[in-house]
């Protein structure tokens, strides 16, 4: 009977001997198919024409817009057509790089340099605001009432910011960037007046619920394992979800 079954099917020999051709089959079609997952990466020419025109604009026509604009425009006490080009260089720059999030170099990065990228203009000109925020009269260094009740819902917000731990360093960068402005500004006799210390108390005001935050969520091994870098900053949906969300 089994050999009347081998000469009607041939082709399936079974024992040890069919064993080597089934695998390297089985390799074969493994191999094809890793080769249909993962394609060459396409050359990301709107990205480099991007950033070629950004530069020929703002860098090398920084000159050129010197010389067409009127000086009355922009008279000394303020900045000039070429401050303003690179100011514009320093907005746009984080928006395009965002696109490199796509590039396979940074593919483990993307969740974290895309994120941060967003917030680079928000604290630039932050800080941009602040740098204006400084008078020559003592008097004008006072916080008003009304502000010293807005010191609370503003310093949460920055604290649910911050708490999406891709942008702590940037924000702790900033914060020291604004202490040594005042110290620097101290010494020309120049006072931050009640904006800059609104923003400074904010920053205060934040660091202090972050290091709460941190000191009361030390402890817990589900999210020590879940953040697992030097900066343990737990961010407050991957709390809601382990710690209140669980328990309903």
């Amino acid at each position: 009977m089994e050999a009347a079954r081998r000469r009607q099917h041939p082709g399936s020999a079974s024992g040890p001997e069919a064993q080597p051709s089934a695998s390297f089959l089985q390799a074969r079609h493994a191999s094809a198919q890793a080769d249909d997952v993962e394609p060459t990466a396409p050359f990301h020419l709107d990205l480099w024409v991007y950033f070629t025109l950004q530069n020929w604009v703002l860098d090398f026509g920084r000159p050129i817009a010197m010389l067409v604009f009127p000086l009355e425009w922009f008279p000394l006490n303020k900045p000039s057509v070429g401050d303003y080009f690179h100011m514009a260089y320093n907005v746009i720059t984080p928006f395009l790089l965002l696109k490199i999030d796509s590039f396979e170099l940074l593919y483990y990065y993307d969740e974290y340099l895309g994120h941060c990228m967003w917030y680079v203009p928000f604290f630039l000109i932050l800080f941009m605001y602040f740098s204006g925020c400084f008078t020559a009269c003592r008097a004008h260094s006072a916080l008003p009432g009304p502000a010293l009740l807005l010191l609370g819902p503003s310093g949460l917000y920055y604290w649910y910011l911050v708490t999406e731990g891709q942008i702590f360093i940037l924000f702790l960068f900033t914060f020291f960037a604004m202490l040594a402005l005042v110290l620097h500004q101290k010494r020309k006799r120049l006072f931050l007046d009640s904006n800059g210390l609104f923003l400074v108390y904010s920053f205060a005001l934040t660091l202090s619920l972050v290091a709460l935050w941190v000191a009361w969520l030390w402890d817990d091994p589900v999210l020590r394992k879940k953040y697992p870098g030097v900066i343990y900053v737990p961010e407050p949906w991957a709390f809601y979800t382990l710690h209140v969300s669980s328990q309903h």
